[in-house]
């Protein structure tokens, strides 16, 4: 068709197209959907800032000044504030490195090195912090017997239940984060333009500093931040390495006035400090990450060469598998070890060999098999119905379907800057009383799950639909359908593998959640993260090993699923 000649779709106009909007009798269906999406965002956080304000006497700041008194609560935060930069430190000089490594020098065996980071960025880091209590516990700890043994010495080499070892754990299972976007960054700089500093008479250091550093100065900082929101919000390893050690950060500190007696008000006054500090750090990371000074321009003609390490890359790639082998290989081992013997600290023999403990889990500790039950009932549902719910949402945003409507992705993605343990607070106060009374029951879990997870199913669902264009659905409109019929019909079938895989990242999201869920579980609605929590104090280690190793395996399945859909989609699309 000449360009001069308008098509079909172009010659309806836009009274048409207005009558057509105005008419869909789906319209209800889409306002529908974004009311419950903003109902689900502002009613928790609404709870918060009312629990945190008022009292019976009327608005007051009592609380908050409280919070910034009482020297406890200063020390939950400095506390928090010292591990917090620690890791996002050690997370950005690990992820940096091995992302460097990986895409820009000629390492072997990047694929493996790619799956095991992947690995990392799976396993829950509560499970991980139970590891490392096997491997590094001061007494039994396997190291630490490995160390007595060798050197006869009767000290112990490490002591986990430090701040020192609870950085440690915390960092090792968040510079995977810093990983991805340093990886992302040195893919995009192109080798031109260290090859023109170095002609202009520049040593590799300095072309380093001057050029390689500059480029990647942005990711650096986004990923430390992100590495220190993800400690700053993390319970599960504070509370199971910090805990014995009498260490509060803000997260246990707010599990502890949960406790009884509990005191709502202060749990929520100390919870918004955490959230307005979340906000601004995600507020300078994207202003950090959004500046085009730092960005590089490069066609096809923009050559990425590898450095050569030469009689170095052994000794390095040995350097890299022992780094992944602290969040991998040695934590996954204790556990399948503890998982199969019969006494988890002595050696795996044929004699301490046994299977009892995954009976055991299984067919005979009662409260396992309701929270397995509970843990993939809620990650089916929540997986399902966030998915439709997320599709809907990125649906409406992306083909505007009436006024205000890109203004939902700001609550659609509001979650990221609220921790979980926050968001645990506001949906305790707002549903354990009426007019939704939810806490005691499973589906109090089901909304903080499905709110907790939306912001990575939109972003997958909203990036798919980028990548469709609306004519193929005004076509079938033309002909009779209506807009749901054209996302069903055409839109989510293009859209299938996107879709997918947000049911999956929303899935393995919520059967590794434990920051949620431990503040509104209820005896009957227990998942296997908060078992797990829960089993440590009871000393059960072969139960949690397998339980561990369930949710692992899980995870991994999920994830190959993917990639075998995605990579049949890809051949199914060349053919």
């Amino acid at each position: 068709m000449p360009a001069s000649q308008p098509s079909t779709l172009d010659r309806v106009g836009a009274t048409g197209w207005a009558v057509l909007r105005f008419k869909d009798p789906t319209l209800p269906l889409w306002i529908g959907a974004a009311l419950l999406l903003v109902f689900l965002m502002l009613f928790p956080l609404g709870a918060i800032f009312r629990a945190s304000l008022w009292d019976d006497t009327g608005i007051t700041f009592s609380k908050y000044l409280e919070v910034f008194t009482n020297q406890q609560f200063l020390k939950a935060i400095w506390n928090t504030l010292i591990i917090s930069t620690w890791v996002g430190a050690i997370a950005v000089l690990i992820g940096a490195l091995l992302a460097w490594l990986v895409t820009r020098t000629d390492l072997p065996w990047k694929k493996p090195i790619r799956a095991l980071v992947m690995a990392s960025f799976v396993t829950p880091p509560f499970l991980g912090a139970f590891a490392w209590t096997l491997l590094a516990g001061p007494n039994a700890g396997s190291l630490n017997k490995l160390y007595r043994a060798v050197t006869g010495s009767e000290e112990a080499l490490f002591n986990i239940f430090t701040m020192p070892g609870l950085i440690f754990v915390m960092a090792i299972y968040s510079f995977p984060f810093v990983f991805s976007m340093i990886a992302n960054v040195c893919e995009l700089i192109s080798s031109d333009l260290e090859d023109a500093a170095e002609i202009l008479g520049a040593n590799k250091w300095r072309t380093a500093w001057t050029v390689t550093l500059p480029l990647a100065l942005p990711a650096l900082i986004g990923g430390f931040i992100l590495a220190f929101l993800q400690s700053l919000s993390l319970f599960g390893a504070p509370a199971i390495l910090g805990l014995p050690a009498g260490l509060h950060t803000i997260t246990t500190q707010i599990w502890t006035l949960f406790q009884y007696p509990p005191r709502l008000d202060m749990a929520a006054a100390f919870s918004v400090p955490l959230l307005l500090a979340t906000i601004l750090l995600l507020a300078v990371q994207k202003k950090i990450l959004g500046r085009k000074g730092y960005s590089t321009v490069a066609g096809k003609g923009g050559q990425k060469r590898l450095i050569r390490l030469g009689w170095g890359r052994i000794p390095v790639l040995l350097f890299v598998f022992g780094i992944l082998s602290l969040s991998v290989f040695l934590p996954y081992w204790v556990l399948l070890k503890a998982a199969l013997s019969k006494a988890w600290a002595m050696p795996l023999t044929w004699d301490n060999f046994t299977l009892h403990n995954v009976y055991f889990s299984f067919f005979e500790y009662g409260d396992t098999q309701r929270a397995i039950y509970n843990t993939f009932k809620l990650g089916i549902l929540t997986a399902t119905l966030g998915t439709l719910l997320a599709t809907l949402i990125a649906y409406i945003t992306n083909r505007n379907l009436f006024r205000g409507a890109r203004y939902l992705s700001f609550f659609a993605l509001a979650p990221l800057v609220i921790p979980g343990i926050v968001l645990a607070v506001g949906l305790f106060i707002a549903y354990s009383r009426p007019p939704l009374v939810l806490y005691g029951t499973i589906w109090i879990l089901f909304v903080a799950f499905l709110t907790k997870e939306m912001p990575i199913g939109f972003s997958q669902a909203e990036s798919t639909f980028k990548s469709i264009h609306p004519e193929l659905e005004d076509a079938s409109r033309i002909i009779g359908a209506n807009r749901l019929m054209s996302l069903k019909d055409v839109t989510a079938p293009l859209a299938r593998s996107g879709l997918i895989a947000a049911w999956s990242f929303i899935f393995i999201g919520v059967i590794r959640e434990l920051s949620v869920a431990i503040l509104l579980f209820a005896p009957k609605s227990k998942v296997v993260s908060v078992i797990i929590f829960d089993l440590k104090e009871e000393g059960q280690v072969g139960v949690i090993a397998v339980l561990g190793i369930l949710l692992l395996v899980v995870s991994f399945a999920v994830i190959l699923a993917v990639q075998w859909l995605a990579g049949r989609e890809v051949v199914a699309t060349r053919e």
